[in-house]
Formats: C-alpha cells, structure tokens, sequence
C-alpha cells in the first residue's frame, strides 16, 4: 500500500504583523529613559521607606490578629513587591533577603506553615538593611545576614517536604 503525504507550507505572517525585522536600539530614547530613571532616583528612597512601611503593617496585623491566610497574603504580596523593587531603588540585599522570605512563602498551600520567627528575622533585615544603608548583598554583614536566612528557609522547607 503507498501512500502519498502532502507537505503544506504555512506561510509566516508574524514578521508581517510585528513589523519585520527589529531595528536598532534607538540610543536617544535610551539615554531620555536613562534620565528620565535618574530624575525619579532622588524619591527612591521614600517609596522605599514606604514599601518598608507596608511590611511592618502587615507584620502588626499578624501579631494582633494572629497569621491568618488573609493577612499571611497581604504580607507575602508586600514582600513580593520589594523583591522586585530592592535593585531598582539602590538595595539588591532587600531584593534578595525579600526573595528568601517570599521563596518561603510561595506556595499557598504551606503559606502558614512558615515559621514565624523566620519571617520576623527576615522583615528585622530588610528594615536593618535600609535603617544602616547596607544596599549591596556582598557588604561583609548583608552577605551573612542573605547567606543564614536563606539556609534557613532551605532547611524549613525540606523539613516540611517541600520541594524547592
């Protein structure tokens, strides 16, 4: 029995849609971005403060009110946010010790099985790390400090088996 196989060429139409290849960078637009970036830099350290704020809110509420899914949430999202903010207003260790705790607290379904003394430890460091302007994460003290709470996490999250 022979059979006959029909290759059907499907054209490309993406490029076409996109607008074919990508061009150069536009260096202006880069550098009016770059300035644009350094005129906002003088308030990073205000909204810092406030991300920083909104983390010890959300810890109050906790020792108010005990770690209840809802405010476990509102903290883990804080959290989150100054992960990704740290770098961006000069503290790659705030980015780093946010993403220990946020690593910690990912998933849902072990959220409140984070111990809290472990999260304590890491909302102490991000408000020593802005209060003492340690930014960087190979500062003598941030490194360690980055180093134990993320062998911390490491270790409560293989003892409750979770995989990582």
């Amino acid at each position: 029995m022979s059979e006959k196989a029909q290759i059907i060429q499907v054209p490309n139409t993406l490029r076409a849609k996109v607008g074919g290849k990508m061009g150069a960078l536009d260096q202006a637009a880069i550098a009016k971005a770059e300035a644009a970036l350094a005129d906002l830099s003088s308030n990073f350290g205000d909204w810092l403060l406030d991300e920083v704020k909104k983390i010890e809110a959300a810890q109050a509420e906790i020792k108010a009110t005990g770690f209840t899914p809802a405010n476990a949430d509102k903290l883990y999202f804080h959290c989150h946010d100054l992960k990704g903010l740290g770098t961006t207003y000069g503290y790659p260790l705030v980015t780093r010790i946010a993403g220990s705790l946020c690593k910690m607290m990912d998933d849902e379904a072990i959220r409140l099985q984070a111990p809290r003394h472990l999260i304590d430890a890491h909302l102490d460091a991000i408000r020593a790390a802005v209060r003492d302007s340690i930014k960087e994460d190979t500062h003598p003290v941030g490194k360690i400090l980055a180093d134990t709470l993320e062998a911390r996490v490491k270790e409560h999250l293989n003892a409750i088996g979770h995989k990582e």
